[in-house]
């Protein structure tokens, strides 16, 4: 499998204070790779480094073969790369239909593309009906025309899943993709994601608490705590390393 990313000895720090601490590992072009561990582990701040939010202090970043280590996120967004958050970022004053009309010509005049007419004039036929499009295919049908302030947690992140594949991105990084969800909610999303990465090939890498989400979705997993690589490896190798029950799954999942 070529690899999509590489990663070579990342480290981040904020002052005196160290929370990458040289992280090596690739992922593969059309997986789901998920990382993991405890509150603090770094998983965020990977995050932020790797879509370029916060530039790492040493290290390389190879992305889709071209290095970005010092590329600014809108840059690593126009080359195929988009994120969701942990809270879901939309513009909370747009229906739903706008969000994805908004996503869309700006992904077509960042690609050099003439989106024929803008959101506010009108927007024109071709791009509405990508945006409805999508829109059915997520489910949002019936909030197409609410505004994204009044939607339920749910479908505030299922809207900012959908803006986020309305980018068409190579590589989509889902930081905490169900948190705060009800299991119903949490059910829905994962449906989403492994469909969206069956249909489209897009590689995945998600953060998540959830272990079912995890070992439900996921390739391969890494393991984080404080910062330091603990362990790269399928779902089965992670349920059966040692060193990973201590640190997260506890001794219930070991082996399970």
């Amino acid at each position: 499998m070529e690899n999509i990313l590489e990663i070579s000895g990342i480290c981040k720090s904020y002052g005196s204070l160290s929370v990458l601490k040289n992280l090596f590992f690739s992922v593969g072009q059309g997986e789901i790779f998920a990382i993991i561990g405890p509150n603090g582990a770094g998983k965020t701040t990977l995050f932020k480094a790797m879509t370029g939010e916060s530039l790492a202090n040493a290290g390389r970043i190879v992305y889709a073969g071209e290095d970005v280590t010092s590329k600014q996120a809108a840059y690593r967004v126009a080359k195929g790369m988009a994120r969701t958050f942990q809270v879901a970022r939309v513009f909370r004053d747009f229906t739903v239909l706008e969000n994805i009309v908004v996503t869309i010509e700006s992904r077509r005049r960042t690609a050099g593309e003439t989106p024929g007419g803008f959101f506010s004039i009108r927007p024109s036929e071709e791009i509405l009906v990508e945006a409805n499009a999508l829109i059915d295919e997520i489910g949002l049908a019936n909030v197409r025309e609410k505004s994204a302030s009044l939607l339920s947690h749910g479908d505030k992140k299922r809207l900012e899943f959908l803006v986020a594949l309305a980018l068409r991105p190579k590589i989509l990084m889902l930081d905490e993709p169900t948190a705060g969800m009800s299991p119903t909610d949490r059910a829905k999303i994962a449906r989403l994601i492994k469909d969206v990465q069956k249909k489209g090939g897009i590689t995945i890498v998600m953060t998540e608490h959830d272990m079912d989400i995890v070992f439900g979705l996921a390739d391969r997993v890494m393991v984080l705590n404080y910062g330091e690589l603990i362990a790269v490896g399928t779902v089965a190798e992670i349920r059966a390393n040692a060193a990973v029950a201590d640190v997260y799954l506890g001794k219930e999942m070991y082996s399970a």
